[in-house]
């Protein structure tokens, strides 16, 4: 397989794992856990979980971009 072909499918490997890992951690905090529900009640644990939802996804979207924006 040639090396650019490689780089590519690796690139394209790693960027589908870490979103699905990212996806099943935060659905295992949010649901099992129960910090993604919003019952009316302030808790402080489910605002946590929200800016940790919203920074982990933005750094994971930047992580990405910087990712794909490299020449093979």
């Amino acid at each position: 397989m040639e090396p650019e072909v490689r780089a590519f499918l690796q690139r394209i490997v790693w960027t589908l794992s870490i979103a699905l890992l990212w996806l099943m951690i935060n659905t295992i905090a949010g649901l099992r856990f129960e910090l993604a529900i919003l019952d009316g009640t302030h808790k402080t644990a489910t605002s946590l979980f929200y800016i940790w939802l919203f920074v982990s996804l933005f750094l994971m979207l930047k992580l990405f971009r910087k990712w794909w924006k490299e020449h093979l």
